[in-house]
């Protein structure tokens, strides 16, 4: 026996990482990793970035760099966060490897064993690793189609025997729900919170993928609000807006909050890597995010709709699921009773797998709801993919029956 730490006990295996080693199989077709297509992802753009840079640029790319940052990435994010109404003159902004890093980091900073932690659910399984591994208490809130229900959100806070520490939301295209909040719940969760001294944490990787210009308003992060008397820590990434090996996110937060975030950091791994950076800030610098931004808008809103044809072709009429209008994630609800932890089983045989509901509770309970990611596969196996997993809910159902 090894004397493994207590905070270990409380992780479990991310069934999404275990499911991807399936996605490798030439005979599977996968809905369960949200990742981008590996075509379609921008080599040669980035191929001409790195073979103009400057030998001293190329040089320094190799090397360590400051903890918060390379510089002219900070710079650069800054403007193109700036130009999407964010308050980044107000905060100061960090480099993180990746976005969940900056939930780690938010975590360690603010959360001691015991202390509560309010979540949506369902809930994006980094953030519930991360706050597992800090022994944190985590009391989940379900989403609606327009958000997290606030009339649940205010009876848990008033019942607590303590302030949560955090509040953890995805408001943009929510993974996994797939859902955006509305402009009025939006106004009205700030104005629920206000006063009470939680921490909101809006992690927001997937708000530049909007499909039309209504949800590009409406998209609009809280932090853009910047309200007095609720303190939001605001992350993005660009795993899903460039490419997920950069390993890159950010966290932009007040001054103070900054300081022990810098420091939290420097001690998990002293910077994220200058040459991704340096990649990154000249894909900003040189205007190329834009442009691949409207591909992919354009691509992501293909494959939706091809999804959204299979879905209403095959599937039985007693599976549920919401429209998504950016992101990557359909949301599908089966009858209460069903597991879709059995489905997947036969999916599976078929050739089809996806991610089964109670992956993304904080319970790990609730499991008759799955997720499908349209990201990944190629678009002409959608519609293949979405018929096998609807003939294994047949076929479920047949045998319940």
């Amino acid at each position: 026996m090894y004397p493994f730490s207590k905070s270990i006990s409380n992780l479990r295996s991310s069934e999404i990482r275990d499911l991807l080693k399936l996605a490798t199989r030439p005979d599977i077709i996968s809905f369960a990793g949200g990742m981008p297509n590996n075509n379609i992802f921008p080599v040669d753009d980035v191929n001409e970035i790195y073979n103009n840079l400057n030998p001293e640029l190329k040089k320094i790319a190799f090397q360590y760099g400051p903890t918060a940052g390379f510089p002219k990435l900070l710079d650069n994010l800054k403007n193109f966060l700036r130009e999407k109404g964010l308050p980044v003159d107000k905060n100061k902004l960090m480099i993180t490897t990746g976005s969940t890093q900056a939930i780690n980091v938010l975590t360690k900073e603010f959360v001691d064993p015991g202390d509560y932690i309010i979540t949506e659910k369902p809930c994006f399984i980094g953030a519930l690793s991360s706050f597992r591994s800090y022994e944190a208490k985590i009391e989940s809130i379900p989403v609606l189609n327009d958000g997290i229900n606030l009339e649940l959100l205010e009876k848990k806070l008033d019942s607590l025997p303590v302030t949560p520490k955090l509040i953890y939301l995805t408001p943009n295209f929510h993974n996994p729900a797939g859902i955006t909040y509305s402009k009025q719940k939006r106004k009205d969760l700030l104005k629920l919170l206000g006063g009470r001294g939680i921490i909101m944490i809006e992690d927001d990787a997937y708000a530049n993928l909007y499909f039309d210009e209504e949800m590009r308003e409406m998209s609009r992060p809280m932090k853009c609000e910047e309200p007095d008397n609720v303190t939001i820590c605001y992350t993005g990434s660009f795993s899903k807006i460039l490419g997920p090996g950069l390993r890159l996110g950010w966290l932009l937060v007040s001054n103070k909050i900054f300081e022990k975030s810098e420091l939290i950091k420097q001690a998990m791994d002293a910077c994220s890597p200058n040459f991704t950076q340096i990649i990154a800030s000249e894909f900003l610098e040189k205007g190329k995010l834009e442009p691949y931004l409207e591909f992919l808008r354009k691509d992501y809103f293909e494959r939706k709709e091809l999804t959204q044809k299979a879905l209403e072709k095959y599937m039985p009429d007693y599976v549920k699921w919401n429209e998504p209008r950016g992101g990557f994630y359909y949301w599908c609800e089966m009858p209460v009773g069903y597991d879709a932890t059995d489905v997947m089983s036969i999916s599976i045989q078929k050739g089809a797998v996806f991610v089964s509901g109670k992956t993304f509770d904080p319970a790990g309970v609730k499991n008759n709801n799955f997720r499908l990611s349209y990201s990944n596969m190629s678009k002409e196996q959608i519609d293949e993919g979405i018929k096998i997993i609807a003939e294994a809910i047949k076929e479920y159902t047949r045998k319940k029956r």
